[in-house]
Order: C-alpha cells, then structure tokens, then sequence
C-alpha cells in the first residue's frame, strides 16, 4: 500500500496547476480518494483525529447494500428463466442478472461522474465520495431492461439539477437517486411503470406483474405469498424484492451507527399505521390488502433503510427524526393506497419530505428555544 500511495504522490505533480494534465485533475483526486487514504486528512497539531470520515461512511453503505444486490441479481435470472418455463443453477441466474446489471451501473457512473468531474474541475474542488453511493444505489432501484440512454439522461439531470446547481454533496436537498427515478417516472411513464418491465425478457407464460401491480389492478387474490415477498422471489427492482437482504444492510447501518434508526422505525411505523387505518376504512382492492403486507411490498423498506436516512437530506435534530421518519410512512401509503395512479408511494413521499425537513428542524429548534426560555424564566422567578 506504501508504494501504491508513492506512486500516487509522484503521479499527482502531473495533474498540478500548469501541468499538462491538469483539465484531469478533479477526475484524478476522485480516483485517488476512493482507493487510497484522502490526502486532506490532518496528521499533527490540535485536532480531533476519527477513524470514521465520509470515505468510509459511503463504503459502509456500499457493503451494506451487497446483500441485496447479491439477491437481486440472481432473482433478475430466476425470474427470466421462470419465465420462459426453463429450469437454470444458482450460477447460471446469478450471471444472467449480472449482464444485466453491470451496463446499468457502467452507464450510471460514466455519466453521473462526468458531471461530478466537470463540476468539481470548474470550481477547483475535489470529487466528494457521495456519488459513489448514489450511483450503486441508483441501478438497484431500477427495472433491468430499462434502455440505457434513459439512464444516462435521467442521471444527468439527477446529479445536474438535484445536486451540482446546489453547491454539490453536502448541499443538496433531494437525494439524487430518487429523483433520477422520479424522472423516470414522470417522464418515461412506460418504461418503469408497467407490468412487463420488471422480468428481463420476460417469456409469454407469465404476465411479469409486481404485487404493487397487481393490487393496482385490484387483483389482490393473485399476490404472491407472504414468504415469497419477505424472501425476494418475486418481479421487482434490483435491490428491493428481498427484504431479508435489506434487513441484514439495515443491521449493518445501524451497528455501524452510518444511519439513523430513529428514521427507519418511524418510517415503519408510520407506514403500517396508516395501513392498518387504510385497511379498517375497508374499501376493497389495496385497501383491502393488511398492513403488514404493504411493508413488504416494492421499495418500502428499502427506501426506509437506505435513502430515508441519507444524512444530506433527512432531518438533523433528534425530535425531529421521528418527524420525518412518520411523516415519510404516512405518505406512502396514502400515496400507495389512495393514489392509484402512483402505487410505489416511497419514492414521492421521501422527496416530498426532503423539501420539509430543513423546515422541520427550523420548528423543533424554535420549539426548544421556546421551552428554555420559559424554564429559565420559571427558574428565575423561583430565585426571587
């Protein structure tokens, strides 16, 4: 590692202020920051010195999200198989999943990075870890044969318009993950939205639906068992179909201490809560569907574990963690059940709650502000 780290020391003089390579230099920094130690990091003199900084937050996350993806992409291949009525090995849907992956995440980072590079170029600044991330999360909550050009123009417009134009990583207001989907959603409807796009190829034997699709279609008696949704065998996104692997990234997030579980719970919370009301009111189609199956429905609990809890974009005070988290459950649901038009609610309810949050913690500071100065005023009086 010490001659890796010399060599990347006598490297970086050609990327230099003047130097030829200079255009290249932010590209350079990125690369050099995410395999070896950052270079900014202090040595001597009065500072607190943490084992923890945000390279190794992000690579935590990334470890995190490897059992879903894992997951996922041998699903994406049992799923395709199943399909066309063959029977394949564990290998031969693993690698089936992951050719079909790996365009996804090739395209996601090309294109996310240029920009990021670009940027990072133009104001003289490093490239910051956080869309490493978001270009791992990013194919995992996407259909697998979604065309790769919408990819990239929703990424672009992701990184450009939800970060960059913001100041970059740590100023952003809306995860850009979510909102590259979101762009997706709104402006290719077809390609995320529909029955057929969530089994690669699928064959003619099977229609494709996910259950959020088929409770869409008020065809509840067709959901999928208990057990399939909890285990992952089902049509869906990448990383969503197995909440087994989501909870194992989730035990690693909060064992680690990377994620809040303030938000996780709340968020479940709030979800099954309004479910379960949802359920009483008894209206039929998916509100006929019981609470506890609506958590293990689409991207649920992986929005609540994994982009719920983005430490840029969610609250920052304690109280008002349980705030989002709630709100965030409530929302999608209500988007889910009542919305038909828009059945994976946590998608918009988690954007939605990114443009509140900031206003939320306004409120619980001033809240407090308000609560000591009426104890000190109390306190006072009781001097007198």
């Amino acid at each position: 590692m010490n001659f890796l780290e010399k060599w990347s020391d006598k490297l970086s003089g050609y990327f230099e202020k003047g130097k030829p390579l200079h255009p290249f230099q932010a590209f350079f920094n990125a690369a050099d920051t995410f395999f070896l130690t950052p270079k900014t990091i202090t040595r001597t003199g009065s500072h607190i010195r943490d084992a923890v900084d945000m390279k190794r937050i992000m690579i935590t996350v990334m470890i995190a999200l490897v059992p879903a993806l894992l997951f996922g992409l041998w699903n994406i291949g049992y799923q395709h198989f199943r399909s066309i009525g063959e029977t394949a090995t564990l290998w031969q849907s693993f690698w089936y999943g992951f050719l079909k992956w790996l365009p996804l995440v090739i395209v996601v980072y090309v294109s996310g990075l240029t920009v990021e590079v670009a940027f990072a170029q133009h104001r003289g600044h490093n490239v910051a870890e956080g869309f490493f991330v978001t270009g791992f999360i990013l194919p995992l909550i996407l259909p697998p044969d979604i065309p790769l050009w919408i990819v990239a123009v929703a990424t672009v417009f992701a990184v450009l318009f939800g970060k960059e134009v913001f100041g970059g990583t740590g100023y952003n207001f809306l995860n850009p993950a979510l909102l590259a989907r979101a762009f997706i959603f709104f402006a290719y409807p077809s390609t995320i939205s529909g029955n057929s796009v969530w089994i690669a190829e699928a064959g003619d034997a099977v229609t494709g639906a996910t259950p959020l699709g088929i409770i869409n279609s008020q065809s509840v008696s067709q959901m999928p068992s208990v057990m399939d949704m909890f285990v992952g065998t089902v049509p869906g996104c990448i990383g969503e179909t197995s909440k087994i692997a989501i909870l194992i990234g989730a035990a690693i997030l909060l064992v680690t201490q990377v994620a809040s579980w303030k938000i996780m719970f709340t968020t479940i919370i709030g979800g099954y809560l309004t479910a379960a009301l949802l359920n009483y009111a008894g209206f039929g189609g998916s509100f006929a569907v019981p609470a506890y199956e609506h958590l293990l429905m689409g991207g649920f609990l992986f929005g609540a574990v994994f982009m719920a809890t983005d430490p840029v974009t969610a609250t920052h005070t304690q109280t008002g963690k349980y705030i989002y988290g709630f709100l965030i459950g409530v929302l999608a649901m209500v988007i889910r059940i009542a919305g038909q038009g828009y059945v994976e609610g946590i998608m918009l309810s988690i954007l939605l709650m990114n443009i509140f949050a900031p206003l939320i913690d306004y409120c619980v500071v001033r809240a407090n502000i308000r609560r000591r100065k009426k104890r000190m005023a109390t306190s006072g009086k009781v001097r007198i």
